[in-house]
């Protein structure tokens, strides 16, 4: 699988992420177990987690997510084939992104992964409450120290993330090289109309969350009964049963059809393509289920196909 580059920094990733949060939710560690082999035999590294993943499940305390990729890769032995990025901030044991919740932080993270490093470590959400220099002065002594080599930022406004970047060199402090924002095809303007020109403009990776809209591009939902299908998604998908959601489905489904493909392939398709983007992260429970999202790598849309679901989706 052709790997991109990540903002400026020296990490390259596939097209598309496996996000982590089904891992001690959803899929239990021997199911995370296969799925990470799967994801890793088709050519995928970049593997996103937090360590706030999955407290909200009942009897969850948070970190269980690390914890099994922790498993994994001492099991498998793979770990010069993947990219670990992992999240500080959201959750409530360790919250915020202060010098000394940061630092104490990233050592739980890498006890919980089994690594010496973290390859991307993220600030999960903004934190106006600690100055800005002070947060990217932290992150910088974790670079010198050896147990992080880039970081990025998920959640950020638009100004927040350019005031970041202008910070960072100003001062001659690590910056941001990524973005993790959430991006779809039914939730555009939020990216498009303020991010994307700066982060097009600095050259910054991005790996977009929600690719599938919560499950509804994979075209599963279709009508309020359909809602029923899933207790865990079916509220958040309620909200883009709509004539616009609609018309972006019957746009999907003509491009599909063309190429023989589903619904989610050709959205995770239409971001792949999107000029600076790096990677829409993708979440699966099942192995059947993962491999057909990862055949949206290998579909190429063209430019009317790319212009129509641009204008269904507007």
């Amino acid at each position: 699988m052709h790997q991109r580059p990540l903002g400026n920094s020296p990490l390259s990733i596939a097209p598309l992420a496996f996000g982590g949060n089904v891992f001690g939710w959803s899929a239990d560690e021997k199911r995370s177990f296969e799925l990470l082999d799967a994801f890793v035999d088709a050519g995928g590294n970049l593997i996103d987690t937090a360590d706030v993943y999955p407290a909200w499940v009942p009897g969850n305390r948070g970190g269980e997510s690390e914890t099994i990729i922790g498993k994994w890769l001492k099991r498998s032995g793979r770990r010069d084939r993947v990219v670990i990025s992992t999240k500080v901030a959201k959750w409530a044991e360790q919250p915020g992104l202060s010098p000394v919740n940061i630092r104490q932080a990233v050592d739980g993270s890498l006890q919980r992964l089994q690594v010496d490093c973290i390859d991307l470590y993220q600030a999960h959400e903004d934190d106006a409450s600690v100055p800005m220099e002070e947060t990217l002065g932290a992150f910088a002594r974790l670079i010198e120290a050896g147990k992080v080599r880039v970081i990025g930022a998920s959640n950020f406004s638009a100004n927040r993330f350019a005031d970041a970047l202008a910070m960072s060199q100003r001062h001659g402090l690590p910056r941001y090289e990524s973005l993790q924002p959430e991006y779809n095809l039914v939730s555009r303007a939020g990216y498009e109309q303020a991010l994307e020109p700066l982060i097009r403009r600095e050259n910054i990776g991005v790996i977009s969350y929600y690719a599938l809209a919560s499950g509804f591009l994979s075209g599963k939902y279709r009508s309020a009964a359909d809602l029923a299908k899933s207790s865990a998604r079916g509220g958040a998908v309620k909200k883009f049963l709509n004539p616009h959601g609609l018309q972006v489905l019957a746009a999907l489904d003509a491009v599909a059809a063309a190429h023989h493909a589903t619904p989610a392939q050709v959205a995770l398709a239409w971001l792949i393509a999107r000029p600076g983007l790096t990677a829409p992260i993708v979440s699966a429970t099942s192995v059947e289920q993962l491999r057909e999202l990862l055949g949206a790598t290998e579909l190429q849309l063209d430019g009317n196909e790319i212009a129509r679901l641009d204008l269904a989706s507007a």
